[in-house]
C-alpha cells in the first residue's frame, strides 16, 4: 500500500486515538515546577553573580543527562517540520501534529526554567549548545515512510520516558524528580498513541509493518544523537544506569514488540517473514551487546571500588 493510501486508511485510527489521548492527558503548568524564589540574577547586562561550578549540588551525571534531555527537546521545530510534512496538517492527522507539538513544547520550557533558576548548569554554555544543536537540525532517517516513522516514534517516546524518569531519580532532588515524572507521563501517552497506530497498521498491512519495525530496530538512534559530544555524554549516562543498552532492549523494544504481537503475527508474505527473522536476530544481538556492556560496567565499578579502598 502506498504512503497516501496508508494515511487515509489510518486516519480513523488517528481520530479515535486522538480522542483517547485528550481524555487522558492532564493539563499542567511549567511554572509550578520551578522554585522561582531560589533564583538570582546572573552576570552580564544586569550585573548579577556569574555562574559557578559549585552553584549546583546535583551529581555531574544527572546534570549531563538533564542537558542532553533538554537539548533534545529544543529541536522541536525540526521534529514538527518532519511530522507535519509526513502526516499533513489537515484532519485528525493535523490536529494530532499540533497537539503533540504543543505538549512537547512544555517540556523544554519547564526543564530550562528549572535549570536556570536553580543554577544547575552554565547558562552561557547551555545557550551555545542549544544554538549549535538547532542549527544542525534534525532529519528523520525514514522521513518519507509513514510506517517507519510511526514505528520509530513509538520506540523513541518510550525511550524518552524512561530517560526522563531515571534522570529525575539520579538528581536526588525531589522537585526535579517530580518535574521529570510529569514530563515522562506526557511521553508515555505519546508512545501509546503511536504504538496503537502501528498495531492497526499490522492488522492492515502486516508485512509492510514488520519490515518497518525491523528496519527501525536495526538503525535506531535517539533524536539527540547529533548533540556535540553525544557519544561521551551517552556513555556516562549509560554507565550510571540512566539509559543503557539493557534498558533499551528489555524496557523499550521488547515490550513494544510484545504489544504488537510480532512473533505471533500471521498473514505475512515472504518479505514479511524475512523481516521477522531479521528482527529476531537483531534482538539476539542486542542481548549480546547489552550483556557485554553490563560486564564491562561491572568490571569498571570493581576497579573503582578497589582504588577507593
Amino acid at each position: 500500500m502506498d504512503q497516501t493510501a496508508l494515511l487515509i486508511e489510518l486516519e480513523p485510527i488517528v481520530a479515535a486515538n486522538l480522542d483517547r489521548h485528550l481524555s487522558l492527558a492532564k493539563e499542567w503548568f511549567p511554572h509550578e515546577y520551578v522554585p522561582w524564589s531560589q533564583g538570582r540574577t546572573f552576570d552580564g547586562l544586569l550585573g548579577g553573580e556569574p555562574w559557578r561550578e559549585d552553584d549546583s549540588a546535583l551529581p555531574d551525571v544527572a546534570r549531563t543527562a538533564l542537558i542532553v534531555n533538554l537539548l533534545t527537546e529544543d529541536n522541536l521545530p525540526s521534529y514538527h517540520h518532519e511530522i507535519a510534512t509526513l502526516f499533513g496538517r489537515d484532519g485528525a492527522w493535523g490536529t494530532w501534529v499540533h497537539r503533540w507539538t504543543a505538549e512537547e513544547g512544555r517540556h523544554g520550557i519547564a526543564i530550562r526554567d528549572y535549570l536556570t533558576v536553580c543554577r544547575t548548569v552554565d547558562p552561557v554554555a547551555l545557550e551555545r549548545a542549544r544554538m549549535a544543536h538547532m542549527e544542525a537540525g534534525y532529519t528523520n532517517a525514514h522521513d518519507d515512510e509513514v510506517l517507519h516513522s510511526i514505528a520509530y516514534v513509538a520506540f523513541q517516546e518510550l525511550a524518552t520516558r524512561i530517560s526522563h524518569r531515571n534522570t529525575g531519580k539520579a538528581t536526588g532532588d525531589p522537585l526535579a524528580e517530580q518535574l521529570l515524572a510529569r514530563v515522562a507521563a506526557d511521553e508515555n501517552l505519546h508512545m501509546m498513541f503511536y504504538r496503537n497506530l502501528l498495531s492497526a497498521a499490522f492488522d492492515l498491512v502486516p508485512s509492510q509493518a514488520m519490515r518497518a519495525v525491523a528496519d527501525v530496530v536495526a538503525d535506531f538512534q535517539m533524536p539527540g544523537a547529533n548533540i556535540e559530544g553525544f557519544g561521551r555524554k551517552a556513555l556516562s549516562i549509560a554507565l550510571a544506569g540512566i539509559y543503557d543498552l539493557r534498558q533499551h532492549r528489555d524496557e523499550v523494544v521488547q515490550p513494544v514488540l510484545r504489544q504488537w504481537d510480532v512473533w505471533g503475527r500471521t498473514g505475512l508474505d515472504a518479505e514479511g517473514e524475512k523481516a521477522r527473522e531479521q528482527l529476531a536476530a537483531q534482538m539476539a544481538d542486542l542481548d549480546v551487546q547489552a550483556t557485554r556492556f553490563e560486564e564491562k560496567r561491572e568490571a569498571r565499578r570493581q576497579r573503582q571500588a578497589a582504588r577507593d579502598v
